[in-house]
């Protein structure tokens, strides 16, 4: 797929998920690169650049994934057409590996 038709790339968004964490997530022009500040909530002042794998489910929906340096996996399933997103992550605790599913909307800035 070209990645002209990343809709997301190229732009900066704010990202409010139902914990209280907020993010500015900002694309790299070509949709292949993010990066990611914490601004408000439990993880604020973290950042990260990392790279993406993603692929367009439908026109306007994106599955987008990476791996963060500290093993954290992350998936956001990215509706463009609703600016929603549905967000997976995993990541070890002295328990094992576990998984958290939230739910999020995004606010072009």
């Amino acid at each position: 797929m070209s990645t002209a038709t990343y809709t997301y790339a190229g732009k900066t968004f704010r990202f409010t998920v139902d914990n209280g964490v907020v993010f500015h997530n900002t694309y790299a022009p070509d949709g292949t690169k993010l990066h990611w500040e914490a601004v408000a909530g439990s993880m604020k002042g973290a950042s990260e650049d990392v790279d993406l794998h993603a692929a367009e489910i439908v026109p306007g929906m994106f599955l987008v994934g990476w791996t963060e340096k500290s093993g954290m996996t992350v998936t956001h399933a990215m509706n463009m057409n609703s600016n929603t997103v549905h967000a997976f992550w995993t990541y070890e605790t002295e328990n094992g590996r576990v998984g958290e599913l939230h739910t999020g909307t995004l606010e072009e800035i």
